[in-house]
């Protein structure tokens, strides 16, 4: 392992930012995607090492408008437990729900899921389907610098990302689903927790006069990055939620999904799960 020279707990988004400015540092936040990928060797340390838990502002989910803002250092245990959060997008808090056990959703946070960029990220998946944004900060020209990019924009590969070295996330912004919308998660895994998706589906949309609008649809572990489902959205908007319609989105979540063979399943399976999960999910939503 490197050496770490060097460590930071900065208290303010600038000092952070700067630091970041100077290069070569690893953002800490909960550690439990970071602490195994630099033991195993997969991922090294920078000189600096940054604790961002103490940022003030960078934890805690909040209405901002019409919009909810939630700070990239929020732990999955607080989402999952977060009230507005349960009225207003409770397809994410069923996804923190099923999120690996309770220490390791104790410790993790939204914003690490996020960067960890992996395409079974869980967190991920209903945040696609909330249609949400990552807030990036970095330090330029003597001042603090921000952008906002659309979450389906972000990953460019498996662990791959557009956010620069100098960037920070710092938040995840959605608007507040109307209330019409319905949406649910379902995920697979060897085990029914302390498991990576095998494959996850996430589905939601506004559903009204029997009519699906507004579709999103993700699905994890089925491509190099988190994937937005645009054919099964194609397939389902501005239709009638029936059995015709379900089918036709089936068939085209078969399209979608380019699934590898790996340790966890054979792209068969993945296959197969994914069009199994895509008609569950859709029946839970007409039943509900």
């Amino acid at each position: 392992m490197q050496e770490i020279k060097s460590y930071l707990a900065p208290r303010s988004l600038d000092e952070a930012v700067k630091a970041m400015a100077a290069g070569d540092v690893t953002v800490f936040c909960g550690g439990t995607d970071l602490t195994p990928q630099t033991d195993s060797g997969a991922k090294r340390y920078g000189a600096t090492l940054m604790n961002i838990r103490r940022i003030e502002g960078l934890s805690g989910i909040a209405e901002a408008g019409d919009s909810i803002r939630i700070g990239a250092a929020t732990t999955v245990t607080e989402v999952r437990r977060d009230p507005l959060i349960a009225r207003a997008a409770p397809i994410l808090a069923e996804a923190a729900e099923h999120f690996a056990s309770d220490q390791i959703r104790n410790a993790a946070s939204l914003g690490g899921n996020i960067c960890n960029a992996s395409p079974a990220g869980d967190m991920i998946n209903p945040l696609l389907v909330l249609d949400a944004a990552v807030e990036l900060a970095s330090w330029a020209d003597g001042a603090l610098r921000t952008r906002s990019v659309p979450l389906e924009n972000f990953f460019t590969g498996p662990r791959r990302h557009v956010k620069r070295p100098d960037e920070l996330l710092t938040a995840i912004v959605f608007r507040k689903p109307a209330t019409d919308f319905v949406g649910w998660f379902r995920k697979s895994g060897p085990r029914p927790a302390l498991e990576i998706s095998t494959v996850s589906v996430g589905i939601g949309g506004n559903l009204s006069d029997g009519v699906f609008r507004n579709v999103r649809v993700a699905m994890g572990s089925v491509a190099p990055t988190p994937l937005r489902a645009h054919g099964v959205e194609a397939a389902l908007e501005g239709r009638p939620l029936d059995a015709d319609s379900i089918r036709a989105a089936v068939a085209a979540a078969d399209a979608d999904a380019t699934p590898i063979d790996d340790v966890r399943a054979s792209a068969w399976y993945r296959k197969h799960l994914v069009k199994v999960f895509t008609e569950e999910v859709l029946n839970h939503v007409l039943g509900n």
